[in-house]
């Protein structure tokens, strides 16, 4: 009997270690397929930079602001084995949080491993109501020689890996666009004669030349 009871003590510790191994390397198996998933799923975010801004005219008339710009946007994917598609992105320009040009659809595009992609979308936008807060302190800026604007992008991403789609995720991009007078100078000389005149409060291309100065590098969320 002390035997028997012997022999199936090891045929249980037996079994119970085949066990403890089969469910040790399914768990292996397991975190490995998850750590896969989540490489997949989290891949480093692209880069995007603001190349150029032309602004081709502005006109301050409180409390609304026309403005008509075009700005060069470079994007590119740092992954090496993850595509990025970009789906229904919009372009808009802001001052100090506030749009001031409507949102403008970019075109939907897929960027290779390593690639870049540029666009050159044109922003305007006719008599965007803004808050006198914002309108007071782009006259002050004018008038200093600078404006810093925003250039931003929203929409979606998704990111494919072989034959492999993710769903979508949410992308937030936002490019400092700093216009200042050529040569640095102060254009609130024509400006304030402009408002002296009685001409209502404005300032175009006539009375101002603001040039983008330098590339930005641009925060983008994902």
């Amino acid at each position: 009997m002390s035997k028997e009871k012997h022999h199936r003590d090891w045929i249980l510790r037996r079994c119970c270690g085949s066990i403890c191994a089969c469910f040790l390397t399914l768990a292996a198996v397991v975190g490995f397929i998850i750590l896969v998933v989540y490489l997949a799923l989290h891949p480093s975010k692209p880069s995007f930079y603001l190349q150029d801004v032309q602004l081709r005219s502005i006109d301050l008339t409180d409390p609304a602001i026309t403005i008509d710009l075009q700005a060069t946007i470079a994007s590119r994917n740092p992954n090496e084995r993850v595509g990025v598609y970009y789906k229904s992105l919009d372009a808009f320009a802001t001052y100090r949080d506030e749009p001031v040009t409507v949102p403008v659809v970019l075109p939907a595009i897929y960027q290779g491993h390593k690639d870049a992609s540029v666009w050159s979308p044109v922003m305007s936008g006719d008599a965007v109501p803004v808050s006198s807060y914002a309108a007071d302190a782009m006259r002050q800026d004018i008038a200093a020689g600078y404006v810093l604007l925003h250039v931003r992008v929203e929409g979606r991403v998704k990111w494919k890996v072989g034959s492999w789609v993710s769903g979508g995720y949410h992308l937030f991009v936002n490019c400092p666009a700093l216009l200042a007078a050529s040569g640095g100078g102060a254009v609130g000389g024509a400006f304030a004669a402009s408002a002296a005149a009685g001409v209502p409060a404005g300032v175009n291309t006539t009375t101002v030349t603001l040039k983008f100065t330098h590339p930005a590098d641009c925060t983008v969320d994902v």
